[in-house]
């Protein structure tokens, strides 16, 4: 695949999506010898389950390496680290990887038992496992949500599991985003493969999952990062590290150029959110509405109420689904509501271009 291209499916079946995704790639290819060693990169960041929002679904772990031995690759390992505080043994087992890695014969690599190298970008020395630097081919699992302090983690933040436990407490002294960009500098993931099912609204731990029943796969982590901050509502401008890293030469951000490959239609499935998402839902006349589309709607709202513009939408409800189509109306979101007097068309519509429409009624 092109660099400049970001592919992308939808569905509720985990392992199914991400093989769909790898063959439509052609990753075997992208990877080349069979005797190339492996990394897969999940995000396991606290000791708890998917259905959180906050970790890689273990079915797409399993997928990949299925499909990676079914190509004749046998060099695999999983490696990870889990936030400070928490342990990696924990999150490995919660989530099933001692009975993959025996399953599969793959290695689990805590990352903070890993030997470390010291490497220095941009004026800042950060230890990194050795595994993650002399792997032929990572693969970053990256789940899509949201982050109190940076606004958003996906690719480029999902880097950080490779470090000691010493260099994320820096990167957090030093503000994050500068050292973010400085490690993809220095080791960027080969393949990035991001799971945007179910990802949390708000916090990287998990609590308020939003269920998109998405998947998407790029090479570029930089490119990846700034559609998923336009999927979820926010400017690029806003994350500081992905232009960051744009300007170290980790990849291109301009949306401009990129090329979307859709495998499926967004589904039509039910909704279901937690926590302040359902607060927000009061804003909302749901009839039908695809996950994706209402998902983006979520995040726009949630973007309003962030930076105060919600109060925009007092007494008023935007209309979102199927049932919709060809009816007119005062405000809507998405092609179903395409004959409303206000209304964002794309199916779905980013949770950016939402955001935009809300703002900017009168």
């Amino acid at each position: 695949m092109k660099d400049n291209q970001i592919y992308i499916t939808y569905g509720k079946d985990a392992a199914a999506m991400a093989t769909e995704l790898m063959n439509a790639v052609d990753l075997a290819s992208m990877i080349g010898s069979r005797t190339r060693s492996i990394a897969l990169k999940p995000n396991l960041i606290t000791s708890s389950t998917p259905d959180h929002g906050a970790v890689t679904h273990t079915e797409i772990v399993t997928a990949v390496i299925e499909y990676l031995q079914d190509h004749g690759f046998a060099d695999i390992r999983i490696i990870e680290s889990s936030w400070v505080g928490d342990s990696t043994r924990r999150a490995f087992a919660v989530n099933g990887y001692p009975n993959i890695s025996e399953k599969y014969n793959v290695p689990l690599v805590d990352v903070k038992d890993d030997a470390y190298e010291r490497r220095t970008a941009a004026g800042i020395t950060m230890e990194i496992s050795r595994q993650a630097l002399e792997t032929d081919f990572l693969i970053n699992l990256p789940v899509l949500k949201g982050h109190c302090q940076t606004l958003m983690t996906c690719a480029l933040k999902n880097m950080k599991g490779i470090l000691s436990d010493r260099s994320k407490r820096l990167f957090h002294t030093l503000g994050l985003h500068k050292p973010i960009a400085a490690l993809n500098s220095i080791r960027k993931p080969d393949f990035v493969l991001v799971d945007n099912i179910n990802g949390d609204l708000d916090f990287e731990e998990g609590g308020t999952p939003v269920y998109t029943y998405r998947m998407l796969a790029g090479t570029d982590p930089v490119l990846m990062d700034s559609f998923c901050a336009e999927q979820i509502g926010f400017d690029i401008s806003d994350i500081p590290y992905i232009g960051l890293a744009e300007k170290m030469g980790v990849g291109r951000s301009d949306l401009s150029k990129l090329e979307t490959i859709e495998l499926k239609d967004a589904i039509c499935l039910p909704s279901k959110s937690t926590g302040r998402a359902r607060r927000l839902e009061r804003y909302t006349d749901a009839e039908s509405a695809c996950s994706a589309c209402y998902a983006n709607l979520i995040n726009a709202l949630a973007r309003m109420d962030e930076n105060g513009t919600l109060r925009n939408l007092e007494g008023r409800r935007v209309c979102i689904g199927q049932s919709f189509r060809g009816r007119e109306g005062k405000i809507g979101v998405g092609n179903c509501t395409r004959s409303f007097d206000n209304t964002v068309k794309g199916c779905p519509p980013s949770a950016n271009a939402i955001r935009e429409m809300l703002e900017n009624l009168t």
